[in-house]
């Protein structure tokens, strides 16, 4: 019995861990049916982040982040317009000190509270 319930702790902890990268691992919120692989490594490669409102995007790019680049340091954020559509740009050192600038394109979420 006590190894039952040892198991199910172990279960739950795990899956709380699992839960707050969601937005991160889902492609489904990250991408667009058809479209080519995206890395956020310019305009057109911007990481497309399908969700409704400025909390939950600004959170879902530092989650993004965080699942790509572990152990990142976080430098400067902007704000940029690219054929018309809003972007953020925040640049990060990586874990091996490698500094690179990530574009995420913001149209679905950008003045939406």
């Amino acid at each position: 019995m006590k190894n039952a319930g040892f198991i199910v702790l172990v279960f739950l902890i795990l899956n709380s861990c699992t839960t707050s990268k969601k937005v991160a691992r889902d492609p489904s919120l990250t991408s667009k049916p058809g479209t080519e692989i995206r890395d956020g490594a310019s305009f057109e490669k911007a990481i497309i982040l399908l969700v409704k409102t400025e909390t939950v995007g600004v959170h879902a790019e530092y989650e993004w982040i965080g699942v790509h680049y572990p152990g990142y340091k976080r430098g400067m954020q902007s704000l940029s317009t690219y054929k018309k559509k809003p972007f953020d740009i925040i640049s990060i050192t990586t874990a091996e000190g490698k500094e690179l600038d990530i574009y995420f394109d913001i149209s679905n979420f950008y003045g939406k509270f």
